[in-house]
């Protein structure tokens, strides 16, 4: 066995050659076109824009659905892009998540017809770029508590609120904005050069920072009725395209752990100290022994969720379980495989302090570690405790 293989437990054995097969185009892609430019990217906060059609052309926006131009792929492909993307960059995952599961997912769930004709085509194709707008400054983990408002007026709405951390809100055409009305909440396509509607990227960030993240501003902004999308009603309807991209969140962090566990072995393979390579020590060996282990169970924990997911059986609080441990025990193990890699541990070259900073936020975004670990207690033990 080749030592720094992440396929300890032969878990290709369980998947189907499909699935290799998308897993193999996206890590050629990642390996070829994502890897030599990412360095630079992240040092320069920049978005490598030019991919996104390199993406699509491999069909991982809206993988998932049928139709549409969409591929029709199942959740195990799914997550195995978002793994090898992940590999790449957390950013590149993010722009797949918020494409495939917080925008299209929801206009081919919810929307009309007319809404699925109009966006699903052109957003399959990355010629168009969408957002998911629900998280605000006061209501990130109690997004019941939005204070964003959509009143009535005549045959359109009018928006107003405030939403922030919202992934590629600087660059979409059109944004899925959730807002109370008196009927409740409801989800609304808010093109992009509406009046009224002002998007600015977060500055001074030090995680993600080859991805946009952004303050939408809504001022008055008019909409009409048929941009609602008429089968979302309730917060329910937001948090199931939650659980879309929260599963390929787990197999996403994976993807980093894999690449901070890979780069780990090789360094500590060729680091001599004390005239021997650093593989040799005993701590050493604990500390890759720990890495690979929890990314085999993660692996194996991702697999099993998506699989039911397939079946139409995955529990909201089964999706919790994987994308709370997986990007906890990623973070671990890039953490890990700094303190292994000692000072080049935090130089940009070799890429571990990247995707640890990364993983910082993907611990707490779309549901944090705590939020997650609540809704597994309340599946334990029938009490909430939220409320």
């Amino acid at each position: 066995m080749a030592a720094s293989t992440t396929d300890f437990l032969d878990i290709d054995d369980l998947l189907a050659e499909p699935e290799k097969a998308v897993r193999a185009r996206v890590r050629t892609l990642v390996e070829q076109e994502v890897l030599p430019i990412i360095e630079d990217c992240y040092d320069r906060g920049e978005f490598p824009r030019q991919l996104i059609p390199r993406l699509a052309g491999l069909g991982l926006l809206g993988m998932k659905l049928s139709g549409y131009g969409c591929a029709g792929a199942n959740s195990v492909s799914y997550g195995l892009a978002c793994q090898e993307l992940e590999r790449g960059d957390s950013g590149l995952r993010s722009l797949m998540s918020v494409m495939s599961s917080l925008v299209m997912y929801p206009i081919h769930t919810f929307g009309s017809e007319e809404q699925k004709r109009e966006w699903l085509p052109a957003l399959a194709r990355g010629e168009k770029i969408g957002c998911y707008a629900l998280t605000e400054p006061e209501a990130g983990s109690d997004p019941g508590n939005m204070k964003t408002f959509a009143r009535r007026d005549g045959k359109d709405w009018i928006l107003s609120g405030v939403k922030r951390w919202i992934s590629y809100g600087s660059i979409a055409d059109v944004t899925l904005v959730w807002a109370r009305t008196e009927e409740g909440i409801r989800g609304f396509l808010v093109e992009t050069g509406t009046p009224g509607f002002t998007a600015g990227q977060i500055p001074r960030m030090m995680s993600l920072r080859a991805s946009v993240t952004s303050t939408l501003i809504l001022d008055d902004v008019r909409v009409p009725e048929r941009n609602r999308l008429p089968e979302a009603a309730g917060l329910r309807s937001a948090l199931m395209c939650l659980d879309e991209g929260r599963l390929g969140i787990a197999w996403g962090a994976m993807g980093a752990a894999m690449a901070c566990y890979e780069m780990a072995v090789d360094y500590a393979g060729r680091r001599i100290q004390f005239e021997r390579p650093i593989a040799s020590f005993q701590l050493t060996q604990q500390k890759l022994v720990k890495m690979l282990t929890e990314i085999s169970k993660g692996q194996l924990l991702a697999l099993r969720v998506s699989r039911l997911r397939d079946q139409g059986r995955a529990r909201p609080e089964q999706i919790s379980m994987a994308k709370m441990n997986n990007v906890a025990e990623a973070l671990k193990i890039a953490r890990a495989a700094r303190g292994i890699l000692g000072g080049n541990g935090i130089s940009l070259d070799f890429h571990v302090i990247r995707h640890m900073c990364n993983l910082e936020s993907v611990y707490t975004y779309e549901g944090t570690h705590e939020v997650h670990t609540l809704i597994l207690g309340e599946a334990i033990t029938g009490l909430s405790a939220f409320s």
